[in-house]
Parts: C-alpha cells; sequence; structure tokens
C-alpha cells in the first residue's frame, strides 16, 4: 500500500509539472508572439511534450487562457485599488494609483501590448477583457470617490481618470519619453487641475 501511494503521488506531481510546464510556454508565447500567433503546436514544442498532451490537460482553448491568465495574475498582479483608499487626499490618491499602475505597465508592457492588440480575434479573451474593464471601473470610481464631484464634473472627470489608467495612455507617454514617475505625475496633475477646478478647490 504505501509503495501504491508513493507511485500515485510521483504521477500526480509528474501531471502538475507537465501542467505548468504548459501553462508557463503559453505565457511565453502570448508575451512573445500574441494570442493570435500561439497554435498548439507552438505551445507543445515550447514545453516540451505532445501536442495530446497539451489537449489532454486543456481540451479547449478557453481552458487554456484561464489557466494562463491564472497564472499570471498570481505572479504578476495587478495593484490593488483598496490599498489607495486610506490616501485621503483626492490629488495624492490620484498620483499614487498612477504611479502603482504606471510601474505596472512598465514591467509587463510585452504581455499587455500583445495581449490588448490580439483580444479581439481571439474569442476565448472574452473573459479576460471582461474582467479588465471590470478592474478600470473600480479604480476609477476609487480616485473619483473623494472629489465629491456631481452630474457632468462627475462624468467629465470620470472620463479623464478612465483615460488616465489605460495602458495606452501610459503607452502613448512612454514613446515620448516619460518614465513611469513622470507619466504618472503628469496625469495626476492633469486630473488635478480638472476635478480640483470643478469643485472649486
Amino acid at each position: 500500500m504505501p509503495k501504491r501511494k508513493y507511485e500515485l503521488r510521483k504521477r500526480a506531481e509528474k501531471q502538475a509539472e507537465t501542467r505548468r510546464r504548459i501553462v508557463r510556454a503559453v505565457s511565453d508565447l502570448h508575451r512573445t508572439v500574441g494570442p493570435a500567433h500561439t497554435t498548439v503546436s507552438a505551445v507543445a514544442e515550447r514545453a516540451g511534450v505532445r501536442r495530446l498532451t497539451v489537449y489532454r490537460h486543456f481540451p479547449n482553448e478557453e481552458a487554456l487562457v484561464a489557466a494562463c491568465g491564472a497564472d499570471w495574475e498570481e505572479r504578476h498582479p495587478m495593484p490593488d485599488p483598496a490599498r489607495w483608499v486610506p490616501i485621503e487626499d483626492p490629488a495624492r490618491r490620484a498620483k499614487a494609483a498612477l504611479v502603482d499602475l504606471y510601474n505596472y505597465y512598465d514591467e509587463t508592457a510585452d504581455m499587455f501590448e500583445k495581449i490588448l492588440r490580439d483580444a479581439p480575434l481571439v474569442p476565448a479573451f472574452g473573459p479576460v477583457m471582461v474582467e479588465l474593464r471590470e478592474y478600470y471601473d473600480a479604480a476609477r470610481d476609487v480616485l473619483l470617490e473623494p472629489w465629491g464631484l456631481e452630474g457632468d464634473d462627475l462624468s467629465r472627470a470620470a472620463a479623464l481618470i478612465g483615460m488616465a489608467l489605460e495602458f495606452n495612455t501610459w503607452q502613448s507617454l512612454a514613446r515620448q519619453g516619460l518614465d513611469p514617475a513622470e507619466a504618472a505625475r503628469l496625469m495626476a496633475t492633469l486630473v488635478e487641475s480638472t476635478a480640483a477646478r470643478r469643485t472649486g478647490q
């Protein structure tokens, strides 16, 4: 009986390692060539397994994308909006949030760029994009809350903050030569000048 349990444990460990190699292979391909150009054959080759093994662990693209996303999020979690809430001053809160987010973009730019580029072409990324939009909405609401705006003023500030949070905004500023901290200060100043003018601060 002990020998049987040992064999089962070793088999489970081997399967878990194979699964991990497949998921990491998918992540590497998504980051380098993009999801639209990631094939099962390429995943199998990079993971050192057969195509059938990939399908045995992940019967469809949705399962593969979900596993890859969970692994990536565990290794590269996006900044948690809840950590900005204790910052009561709205301008300081906006700056802290954008510094966190722009540093994250700077570290994960290769993956983020490929995902946003290819997501419309890969239906399996639908849930990923929904989660990303929900994240942006939550982050925007956290940054809006301390300004106390209403009506059209709220809508305008929400639009500006929403734009500031986007990866493409950071990418555009980075292409102009701004580092993450400089880009964050610039956008935070723009948010402050707009929101403060509306509140009379």
